[in-house]
Protein backbone atom coordinates (compact mmCIF):
# COMPACT_ATOMS: atom_id res chain seq x y z
CA UNK A 1 0.00 0.00 0.00
CA UNK A 2 1.21 3.60 -0.84
CA UNK A 3 -0.90 6.75 0.01
CA UNK A 4 0.20 10.54 0.11
CA UNK A 5 -2.19 12.89 2.05
CA UNK A 6 -1.59 16.07 3.95
CA UNK A 7 -0.44 16.01 7.71
CA UNK A 8 -3.69 18.16 8.45
CA UNK A 9 -5.83 15.73 6.95
CA UNK A 10 -4.36 12.74 8.40
CA UNK A 11 -4.46 14.00 11.91
CA UNK A 12 -7.80 14.79 11.75
CA UNK A 13 -9.02 11.67 10.54
CA UNK A 14 -6.34 10.02 13.26
CA UNK A 15 -8.69 11.95 15.98
CA UNK A 16 -11.56 10.78 14.85
CA UNK A 17 -11.71 7.61 14.85
CA UNK A 18 -8.98 7.03 17.63
CA UNK A 19 -11.99 7.69 20.16
CA UNK A 20 -13.29 4.04 18.95
CA UNK A 21 -9.29 2.13 19.82
CA UNK A 22 -9.59 -0.04 22.80
CA UNK A 23 -6.99 1.11 25.52
CA UNK A 24 -7.66 -2.12 27.51
CA UNK A 25 -7.43 -5.08 25.45
CA UNK A 26 -5.15 -8.28 25.18
CA UNK A 27 -5.76 -8.37 21.29
CA UNK A 28 -3.00 -5.89 19.93
CA UNK A 29 -5.40 -5.53 16.51
CA UNK A 30 -7.94 -3.73 18.86
CA UNK A 31 -6.03 -0.86 19.62
CA UNK A 32 -4.71 -0.61 16.66
CA UNK A 33 -5.82 2.16 13.07
CA UNK A 34 -6.78 0.59 9.74
CA UNK A 35 -5.73 2.16 6.94
CA UNK A 36 -7.26 1.28 3.75
CA UNK A 37 -6.92 2.10 0.05
CA UNK A 38 -9.53 0.79 -2.14
CA UNK A 39 -11.24 1.77 -5.07
CA UNK A 40 -10.33 5.30 -4.86
CA UNK A 41 -11.11 5.51 -1.48
CA UNK A 42 -8.72 6.12 1.50
CA UNK A 43 -10.76 5.07 4.58
CA UNK A 44 -9.62 4.88 8.37
CA UNK A 45 -11.65 3.09 10.64
CA UNK A 46 -11.02 1.74 14.64
CA UNK A 47 -13.26 -1.06 16.09
CA UNK A 48 -13.24 -1.53 20.28
CA UNK A 49 -15.57 -4.60 19.26
CA UNK A 50 -18.55 -2.04 21.06
CA UNK A 51 -17.90 0.46 19.09
CA UNK A 52 -16.84 1.41 15.74
CA UNK A 53 -16.19 4.64 13.39
CA UNK A 54 -14.53 4.62 10.08
CA UNK A 55 -13.88 7.98 8.22
CA UNK A 56 -13.08 8.68 4.70
CA UNK A 57 -9.72 11.36 3.91
CA UNK A 58 -8.54 12.98 1.28
CA UNK A 59 -5.44 12.15 -0.72
CA UNK A 60 -3.67 10.10 -3.45
CA UNK A 61 -3.53 6.01 -3.64
CA UNK A 62 -0.21 5.16 -5.63
CA UNK A 63 -0.75 1.42 -4.42
CA UNK A 64 -4.04 0.00 -2.84
CA UNK A 65 -3.92 -2.19 0.01
CA UNK A 66 -4.50 -2.06 3.70
CA UNK A 67 -2.71 -1.97 6.98
CA UNK A 68 -3.35 -1.44 10.79
CA UNK A 69 -1.26 0.62 13.00
CA UNK A 70 -0.80 0.81 16.59
CA UNK A 71 -3.11 3.71 17.52
CA UNK A 72 -0.99 5.77 20.26
CA UNK A 73 2.33 5.57 18.40
CA UNK A 74 0.73 6.12 14.93
CA UNK A 75 -1.61 9.19 16.30
CA UNK A 76 1.44 11.30 18.31
CA UNK A 77 3.65 10.84 15.71
CA UNK A 78 1.57 12.01 13.04
CA UNK A 79 0.93 15.02 15.44
CA UNK A 80 4.35 15.47 15.61
CA UNK A 81 4.95 15.87 11.86
CA UNK A 82 6.09 18.80 10.07
CA UNK A 83 2.69 20.55 8.24
CA UNK A 84 3.30 18.97 4.82
CA UNK A 85 2.64 16.14 2.00
CA UNK A 86 2.63 12.68 3.90
CA UNK A 87 3.80 9.31 2.76
CA UNK A 88 2.70 5.90 4.10
CA UNK A 89 3.45 2.76 1.98
CA UNK A 90 4.00 -0.47 3.60
CA UNK A 91 5.63 -3.48 2.10
CA UNK A 92 3.74 -7.25 2.15
CA UNK A 93 5.31 -8.07 5.68
CA UNK A 94 3.22 -4.60 6.70
CA UNK A 95 6.70 -2.89 7.77
CA UNK A 96 5.91 0.51 7.35
CA UNK A 97 7.90 3.52 6.05
CA UNK A 98 6.30 6.96 7.09
CA UNK A 99 7.99 10.21 5.42
CA UNK A 100 7.39 14.07 5.71
CA UNK A 101 10.05 16.45 4.19
CA UNK A 102 13.25 15.19 5.86
CA UNK A 103 11.49 12.86 8.55
CA UNK A 104 11.38 9.20 7.70
CA UNK A 105 9.83 6.23 10.14
CA UNK A 106 9.96 2.64 10.21
CA UNK A 107 7.39 0.79 11.84
CA UNK A 108 5.47 -2.55 12.42
CA UNK A 109 1.95 -2.82 11.39
CA UNK A 110 0.01 -5.77 11.09
CA UNK A 111 -2.34 -7.03 8.42
CA UNK A 112 -5.20 -5.47 7.48
CA UNK A 113 -7.19 -9.33 6.94
CA UNK A 114 -6.83 -9.52 10.98
CA UNK A 115 -8.95 -6.36 11.53
CA UNK A 116 -12.54 -6.40 12.45
CA UNK A 117 -14.39 -4.26 9.97
CA UNK A 118 -17.72 -1.82 10.67
CA UNK A 119 -20.57 -5.01 11.33
CA UNK A 120 -23.15 -5.12 8.64
CA UNK A 121 -26.13 -3.41 9.39
CA UNK A 122 -29.58 -3.60 7.70
CA UNK A 123 -31.43 -0.41 10.12
CA UNK A 124 -35.14 -1.26 10.80
CA UNK A 125 -35.95 2.31 10.92
CA UNK A 126 -33.69 5.85 10.57
CA UNK A 127 -34.08 9.67 11.73
CA UNK A 128 -32.45 12.99 10.10
CA UNK A 129 -31.55 15.75 11.88
CA UNK A 130 -29.00 18.72 11.92
CA UNK A 131 -25.98 18.49 13.32
CA UNK A 132 -26.75 20.82 15.56
CA UNK A 133 -29.68 19.64 17.24
CA UNK A 134 -28.22 16.32 18.06
CA UNK A 135 -25.32 17.73 19.38
CA UNK A 136 -27.37 20.66 21.48
CA UNK A 137 -29.44 17.44 22.97
CA UNK A 138 -26.59 15.30 23.78
CA UNK A 139 -24.85 18.71 25.56
CA UNK A 140 -28.26 18.94 27.22
CA UNK A 141 -28.80 15.81 28.76
CA UNK A 142 -25.14 13.87 29.12
CA UNK A 143 -24.03 15.21 32.61
CA UNK A 144 -26.77 12.98 34.48
CA UNK A 145 -25.74 9.66 33.05
CA UNK A 146 -23.78 7.54 35.96
CA UNK A 147 -20.75 5.54 33.82
CA UNK A 148 -19.79 3.60 37.03
CA UNK A 149 -23.32 2.74 38.15
CA UNK A 150 -23.91 -1.18 38.10
CA UNK A 151 -27.26 -0.53 36.42
CA UNK A 152 -26.13 0.00 32.58
CA UNK A 153 -29.33 2.11 31.48
CA UNK A 154 -27.77 5.26 34.05
CA UNK A 155 -24.47 4.47 31.96
CA UNK A 156 -26.91 5.15 28.70
CA UNK A 157 -29.17 7.91 27.64
CA UNK A 158 -32.80 6.94 26.31
CA UNK A 159 -33.43 7.73 22.89
CA UNK A 160 -37.12 7.84 21.81
CA UNK A 161 -39.09 8.81 19.12
CA UNK A 162 -43.00 9.32 18.72
CA UNK A 163 -44.81 10.20 15.88
CA UNK A 164 -42.90 13.79 15.20
CA UNK A 165 -41.31 14.04 18.36
CA UNK A 166 -38.04 13.15 20.36
CA UNK A 167 -36.73 13.31 23.10
CA UNK A 168 -33.47 12.28 25.19
CA UNK A 169 -33.53 11.69 28.81
CA UNK A 170 -30.54 10.55 31.24
CA UNK A 171 -30.38 10.10 34.66
CA UNK A 172 -28.45 8.98 37.68
CA UNK A 173 -30.19 8.27 40.36
CA UNK A 174 -30.37 12.03 42.21
CA UNK A 175 -31.73 13.64 38.94
CA UNK A 176 -33.47 13.63 35.46
CA UNK A 177 -32.39 15.56 32.06
CA UNK A 178 -35.00 15.69 29.55
CA UNK A 179 -34.26 17.62 25.66
CA UNK A 180 -37.46 17.30 23.99
CA UNK A 181 -37.64 18.84 20.04
CA UNK A 182 -40.29 18.43 17.36
CA UNK A 183 -39.27 16.88 14.10
CA UNK A 184 -40.31 17.89 10.43
CA UNK A 185 -41.98 14.81 9.93
CA UNK A 186 -43.10 12.03 11.38
CA UNK A 187 -40.97 9.18 12.01
CA UNK A 188 -41.34 5.26 13.08
CA UNK A 189 -41.25 4.55 16.63
CA UNK A 190 -37.96 4.29 18.26
CA UNK A 191 -37.19 3.61 22.00
CA UNK A 192 -33.33 3.12 22.34
CA UNK A 193 -30.46 3.19 25.18
CA UNK A 194 -27.38 4.21 23.73
CA UNK A 195 -24.17 4.47 26.12
CA UNK A 196 -23.10 7.41 27.00
CA UNK A 197 -19.54 6.98 25.81
CA UNK A 198 -20.93 6.85 22.30
CA UNK A 199 -22.68 10.06 22.73
CA UNK A 200 -20.55 11.80 23.95
CA UNK A 201 -17.75 10.47 21.37
CA UNK A 202 -20.71 11.42 18.20
CA UNK A 203 -21.00 14.79 20.23
CA UNK A 204 -17.06 15.33 19.68
CA UNK A 205 -17.06 14.29 16.02
CA UNK A 206 -19.81 16.22 14.95
CA UNK A 207 -19.51 20.30 13.55
CA UNK A 208 -22.68 21.13 14.84
CA UNK A 209 -23.55 22.84 11.28
CA UNK A 210 -27.29 23.66 11.13
CA UNK A 211 -27.03 23.14 7.56
CA UNK A 212 -25.12 19.76 7.67
CA UNK A 213 -27.36 16.47 8.82
CA UNK A 214 -26.86 13.27 10.12
CA UNK A 215 -28.70 10.52 9.71
CA UNK A 216 -29.43 7.87 12.55
CA UNK A 217 -30.25 4.29 11.98
CA UNK A 218 -31.43 1.80 14.11
CA UNK A 219 -31.56 -1.74 14.75
CA UNK A 220 -32.30 -4.09 17.98
CA UNK A 221 -28.80 -4.18 18.66
CA UNK A 222 -26.99 -1.49 16.56
CA UNK A 223 -27.45 2.51 16.53
CA UNK A 224 -25.67 3.74 13.07
CA UNK A 225 -24.93 7.42 12.92
CA UNK A 226 -23.80 8.81 9.18
CA UNK A 227 -22.43 12.35 8.76
CA UNK A 228 -20.23 13.76 6.13
CA UNK A 229 -17.59 11.25 5.42
CA UNK A 230 -17.77 9.42 8.88
CA UNK A 231 -19.90 6.27 9.89
CA UNK A 232 -20.14 5.63 13.76
CA UNK A 233 -21.95 2.14 14.84
CA UNK A 234 -22.35 0.97 18.15
CA UNK A 235 -23.73 -1.69 20.39
CA UNK A 236 -27.03 -0.70 22.22
CA UNK A 237 -27.67 -0.86 26.22
CA UNK A 238 -29.10 -3.98 26.39
CA UNK A 239 -32.64 -3.91 28.53
CA UNK A 240 -35.49 -1.16 29.11
CA UNK A 241 -35.04 1.90 29.65
CA UNK A 242 -36.63 3.28 33.35
CA UNK A 243 -40.44 4.33 32.89
CA UNK A 244 -39.56 7.72 33.42
CA UNK A 245 -43.28 9.38 32.70
CA UNK A 246 -44.05 7.44 36.47
CA UNK A 247 -41.54 9.73 37.87
CA UNK A 248 -42.45 13.02 36.57
CA UNK A 249 -45.59 14.81 38.52
CA UNK A 250 -46.53 17.87 37.17
CA UNK A 251 -48.25 19.00 40.56
CA UNK A 252 -46.47 21.68 42.34
CA UNK A 253 -46.64 24.48 45.52
CA UNK A 254 -44.63 27.23 44.92
CA UNK A 255 -43.33 28.42 41.46
CA UNK A 256 -40.79 30.80 41.42
CA UNK A 257 -39.41 32.65 38.34
CA UNK A 258 -35.68 33.67 38.74
CA UNK A 259 -32.81 35.32 36.17
CA UNK A 260 -30.81 32.31 35.32
CA UNK A 261 -27.92 34.04 35.17
CA UNK A 262 -28.23 35.57 38.67
CA UNK A 263 -29.07 32.37 40.05
CA UNK A 264 -26.03 30.23 38.19
CA UNK A 265 -23.62 33.10 39.46
CA UNK A 266 -24.88 33.05 43.09
CA UNK A 267 -24.50 29.45 43.46
CA UNK A 268 -21.08 29.08 41.68
CA UNK A 269 -19.96 31.76 44.02
CA UNK A 270 -20.93 29.77 46.88
CA UNK A 271 -19.29 26.47 45.39
CA UNK A 272 -16.23 28.47 46.47
CA UNK A 273 -16.65 27.30 50.30
CA UNK A 274 -17.22 24.04 49.51
CA UNK A 275 -14.02 21.62 49.28
CA UNK A 276 -14.18 18.43 47.27
CA UNK A 277 -14.67 16.52 50.58
CA UNK A 278 -17.57 17.97 51.36
CA UNK A 279 -21.06 17.30 50.71
CA UNK A 280 -22.17 20.93 52.12
CA UNK A 281 -25.70 21.91 50.67
CA UNK A 282 -26.85 24.71 49.34
CA UNK A 283 -30.08 26.45 51.04
CA UNK A 284 -32.69 28.62 49.46
CA UNK A 285 -35.11 29.81 51.47
CA UNK A 286 -37.73 31.50 49.55
CA UNK A 287 -40.29 33.74 50.74
CA UNK A 288 -42.26 36.75 48.88
CA UNK A 289 -40.51 38.34 46.51
CA UNK A 290 -37.05 37.00 47.08
CA UNK A 291 -34.65 33.87 47.55
CA UNK A 292 -32.42 33.88 49.87
CA UNK A 293 -29.04 31.19 48.80
CA UNK A 294 -27.35 30.21 51.91
CA UNK A 295 -24.33 27.54 52.84
CA UNK A 296 -22.71 26.58 55.73
CA UNK A 297 -18.97 25.07 55.26
CA UNK A 298 -15.56 24.26 57.43
CA UNK A 299 -14.37 27.09 55.21
CA UNK A 300 -16.78 29.75 55.73
CA UNK A 301 -20.80 30.96 55.25
CA UNK A 302 -22.57 32.79 52.52
CA UNK A 303 -26.09 34.29 52.20
CA UNK A 304 -27.02 36.31 49.15
CA UNK A 305 -30.45 37.92 48.39
CA UNK A 306 -31.88 37.19 44.51
CA UNK A 307 -34.87 39.05 43.18
CA UNK A 308 -37.55 36.63 42.51
CA UNK A 309 -41.38 36.02 41.22
CA UNK A 310 -43.11 33.39 43.51
CA UNK A 311 -46.47 32.17 43.17
CA UNK A 312 -47.76 29.66 46.01
CA UNK A 313 -46.10 29.21 49.54
CA UNK A 314 -42.97 30.03 51.34
CA UNK A 315 -40.88 27.28 51.30
CA UNK A 316 -37.00 26.22 52.55
CA UNK A 317 -35.19 23.09 50.48
CA UNK A 318 -31.33 22.12 50.10
CA UNK A 319 -29.71 20.98 46.98
CA UNK A 320 -26.39 19.09 46.14
CA UNK A 321 -25.02 23.02 44.05
CA UNK A 322 -23.17 20.73 41.35
CA UNK A 323 -26.60 19.71 40.21
CA UNK A 324 -28.25 23.08 40.01
CA UNK A 325 -25.15 24.45 38.12
CA UNK A 326 -25.24 21.13 35.88
CA UNK A 327 -28.23 22.13 34.75
CA UNK A 328 -28.34 25.84 34.20
CA UNK A 329 -25.92 25.65 32.56
CA UNK A 330 -27.18 23.94 29.65
CA UNK A 331 -30.16 26.22 29.45
CA UNK A 332 -30.36 29.20 27.20
CA UNK A 333 -33.52 30.97 28.09
CA UNK A 334 -32.70 34.00 30.13
CA UNK A 335 -35.69 33.62 32.85
CA UNK A 336 -36.61 30.32 34.28
CA UNK A 337 -39.34 28.58 36.04
CA UNK A 338 -38.85 26.16 39.53
CA UNK A 339 -41.99 24.04 40.20
CA UNK A 340 -41.53 23.16 44.17
CA UNK A 341 -43.88 20.93 46.09
CA UNK A 342 -42.43 20.73 49.77
CA UNK A 343 -38.38 20.33 51.01
CA UNK A 344 -38.35 16.51 50.59
CA UNK A 345 -39.65 16.52 46.94
CA UNK A 346 -38.23 16.79 43.74
CA UNK A 347 -37.57 20.54 41.86
CA UNK A 348 -38.66 20.97 38.62
CA UNK A 349 -37.22 23.37 36.42
CA UNK A 350 -38.86 23.60 33.18
CA UNK A 351 -39.85 25.75 30.01
CA UNK A 352 -43.94 26.10 29.32
CA UNK A 353 -43.38 23.97 26.40
CA UNK A 354 -41.61 21.22 28.01
CA UNK A 355 -38.87 21.40 25.67
CA UNK A 356 -36.65 20.35 28.28
CA UNK A 357 -36.75 19.59 32.11
CA UNK A 358 -34.75 19.08 34.37
CA UNK A 359 -35.53 17.11 37.67
CA UNK A 360 -33.64 17.34 40.98
CA UNK A 361 -33.62 15.37 43.76
CA UNK A 362 -33.68 17.64 47.39
CA UNK A 363 -31.16 17.25 50.48
CA UNK A 364 -31.04 17.30 53.94
CA UNK A 365 -30.05 20.01 55.78
CA UNK A 366 -29.55 21.43 59.15
CA UNK A 367 -31.31 25.04 59.21
CA UNK A 368 -28.57 28.27 60.28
Amino acid sequence: MKIICHKSVLQKGVAIVSKAVSNKTTMPILACILIRAQNGVISMTANDMELAIETIIDGTIEEEGMLALEAKIFSELVRRLPDNQVTISSDASCTTEITCEKSRFHLSGLSGEEFSSLPAIESASQLTISQFTLKEMIRQTIFSIDENASNKQMAGELLEVKQDELRMVSLDGHRISIRKIQLKQPFPPVRVTIPGKTLNDVSKILSGDNESEVILSFTHNHVVFQFEQTVVVSRLVEGQYFKIDQMINSDHETEIVVNKKDLLNCIDRATLLIKESDKKPIIMNISDQSMEVKLKSSIGTMNEEIDIEKHGRDIMIGFNPKFLIDALRVIDDEMIHLYLINAKAPCHIRDEQQSYLYLILPVAFSSF
